[in-house]
Parts: structure tokens; sequence; C-alpha cells
């Protein structure tokens, strides 16, 4: 559960330093931020400024080097690599770039699979994922594989299993990075959507045209957060007006 004031992620000094031969590269150099609950945040910034290493570092996929970071109020900068495990399977969803589907598997089961390895019966685990698959408007095709899904019904399908184990925070790094523009657009469109029903999303990218549709873009240089301002996103007029 978050904690009372809605704060989820909280960062304090976050570095991580990678030593390449005699080189000492400081890829993220000292991050303050703050998350609160419902938020949702555009992280932004040029190749090789830390955007990737700040979502492996929230995300739990990777640990910092020197700083603190707290979840809910845990502080997962310290734990092993097996409470980081439960912690990443519990607390986060990630939607990725490129899907990330077994092929073998349907959507339904795909779906499921973060349930899987938590341990849930089946009947808690199908009921889970048809209320996923029901959140991305996606019912009709849970029994399709992902050969028979469009990209962008793929990315649903990403995104429903993102949701399943209805996570503190939707991490989505570039979620729109393979798909043309009419279905980015359907896909921005949906995380709008879920932002709005109470998610909270952190979503990296380098489109100003996706960034513009949260409501906080954080932007990084050289590992350094460089600014961090609230905006206010287009409204459906003026999202129709820009596309037309």
């Amino acid at each position: 559960m978050s904690q009372a004031n809605g704060e989820v992620i909280r960062l304090r000094g976050l570095r991580k330093i990678y030593q390449m031969g005699s080189q000492e590269v400081r890829a993220l150099d000292g991050v303050d931020l703050t998350l609160h609950r419902g938020e949702y945040i555009a992280v932004m910034g040029p190749s090789g400024s830390g955007k990737s290493t700040l979502m492996n570092l929230i995300g739990c996929l990777d640990t910092p080097t020197e700083g603190d970071y707290h979840l809910n109020g845990t502080l997962v900068s310290e734990l092993s690599e097996d409470d980081l495990a439960r912690i990443r399977n519990r607390e986060i969803g990630f939607v990725f770039q490129t899907f990330n589907l077994l092929p073998r598997l349907t959507a339904a089961r795909n779906v499921e699979l973060p349930l899987v390895y938590a341990g849930m019966s089946l009947d808690e685990r199908e009921e889970r994922a048809a209320e996923a698959l029901a959140q991305v408007e996606l019912s009709d095709r849970s029994h399709h594989k992902p050969n028979e899904l469009s990209g962008g019904q793929r990315q649903r399908v990403a995104i429903a299993r993102a949701l399943v184990t209805r996570p503190s925070i939707l991490l989505a790094d570039e979620p729109t990075g393979n798909l043309d523009s009419r279905t980015s657009e359907e896909i921005i469109a949906l995380l709008d959507s879920l932002n709005q029903a109470g998610n909270t999303i952190v979503l990296v990218t380098h489109e100003p045209d996706i960034a513009r549709h949260a409501r906080r873009v954080i932007t990084l240089r050289d590992g350094k957060v460089i600014s961090d301002e609230a905006q206010t996103p287009p409204s459906t007029a003026q999202l129709a007006k820009s596309t037309s």
C-alpha cells in the first residue's frame, strides 16, 4: 500500500556508476525525485542522458551505486536479489517497446504469467487476466496468440499483463516505438484512460508529442535532472484538431 501522503517513490542522491576499463561513467549522478500515486509522468532526455538507467532502477531491475530508493516506504535500494524480484512482481508493471510476449501462449495466458510466478491459483489467475484484458478493451482476443494479433493489440496484451498484478506503478519504456502513428495514438489514449482511472504511470519517451500527454515532464541530461515541470495535457478537442 502507498504511504498516507500518496508518496509512491522517493529517490535521494541516486547514483549509478559504471566502470568502463579505466574510465568511470556516471549514468545517474545524484538524482532526487518524489513521485506520488496517480501521477502521469514523462521522462525525457537525449540518448545517454540516463533515462534507461533511471527506469531500470525504479523498476528494481538494477541497484544504485549510491543513494536511497524508497518504494511505498520500503528501502528497496538495499534489498537482496530475491526480495527485489518479489517487489518487481508485486509492485511494478512493465510495458516494453518490443512487447515481450511468449509466441506459443494465448493473450490470456501471457497476461497470467506474473500471477503464475506469484503462485496464484488457476481460477484467480483466469479471473484477474479477464479483468485486465477488459481494461484494455481486448476481451474478444483473449484466446488469440501473438501472431494472430496486430501490433497495437499485442501492446494492449502487454499492458494488460502489466496491470494484472494491480501494481503501484506502471513503467512504460518507449511503448509506441514499434507502432505506426495511428496505433501509437490509440496506445497513448489507452494510457491516458488508465491514468484517469487512478493508475500511476511513468513513461520514458524521446517524442514530445507523446510526452505532452503526461501531467509532469522530467528531463535528464548527463545523469542529472535538469527540469521537472508540471503541464496541462491537451484536451480531446485539441488532440482531434492536431491529428485532423
